[in-house]
């Protein structure tokens, strides 16, 4: 019960204190949002429409939990805040989840916001949405996951963003979001397979423009191993950089 407190209490605080702070607004919410809407002014048609969504609600799941992370821990590191949440009596697991959990809301919000557009511009009926939400969910968690590993490292928000950046630009193009994954050159193709975002793209692409490379149990499976090696790194770390 305890527990269950102190996880709703630190999502709450995070929900109402960093979604709207100026960073997380410029990368989380603006580049996004300008994307997408420049993507579809230049899209031909409704089929190249449908085509483009699964790329952008997989960069705006991307862009949207990295830079929440990159806002909650760097602010609450610089106040303090953090170090006092270190000292509540709740486990340093169910502390970590609570404030990923903001960052996947928030990113899971910000993945439909290219499909309200799309809805009026092309015909939406045959994707499969179970298959969809399931993988929005765990790009946002993964992306979250190590959001948080960058977000550690950094003392202030312009670092954490700077940092991300190194890894966010390259997996737009190396995770299957725009670029096939078969145009790659062969040796990209094995980083691009360490990537979580490469499987949950490929769910992504699956279930709305009916073409991937793996069956959707595959990337599902895949990208619960990362995000379970993404988390104990995470752990590993702010043991090691915030405890000891």
């Amino acid at each position: 019960m305890i527990a269950f407190t102190a996880f709703r209490s630190i999502l709450q605080k995070d929900v109402n204190t960093y979604y709207l702070k100026p960073p997380n607004i410029s990368w989380g919410i603006i580049f996004p949002l300008s994307w997408t809407l420049m993507q579809y002014i230049r899209s031909q048609g409704s089929l190249e429409i449908i085509e483009l969504l699964p790329g952008l609600m997989a960069m705006s799941v991307l862009f949207g939990t990295t830079s929440m992370l990159a806002v909650t821990i760097t602010f609450e590191r610089r106040s303090r805040s953090f170090d006092r949440l270190l000292l509540a009596p709740i486990s340093l697991s169910t502390l970590i989840l609570a404030k990923l959990a903001g960052a996947v809301v928030f990113g899971m919000v910000n993945a439909f916001i290219p499909v309200v557009f799309a809805a009026f511009l092309a015909e939406l009926g045959g994707i499969n949405w179970a298959a969809v939400t399931i993988a929005v969910f765990l790009i946002a968690a993964t992306s979250a996951l190590m959001g948080l590993l960058i977000a550690v490292s950094a003392r202030e928000v312009f670092e954490a963003q700077t940092f991300s950046n190194f890894f966010r630009f390259p997996m737009l193009f190396l995770c299957g979001l725009f670029i096939p994954l078969e145009s790659l050159p062969r040796f990209l193709r094995p980083l691009a397979f360490c990537l979580p975002l490469t499987y949950g793209t490929d769910v992504l692409n699956g279930a709305i423009g009916n073409h991937s490379l793996f069956t959707a149990n595959f990337n599902f499976l895949m990208m619960l191993l990362l995000g379970a090696l993404l988390f104990y790194l995470c752990l590993c770390s702010i043991k090691r950089k915030w405890i000891l």
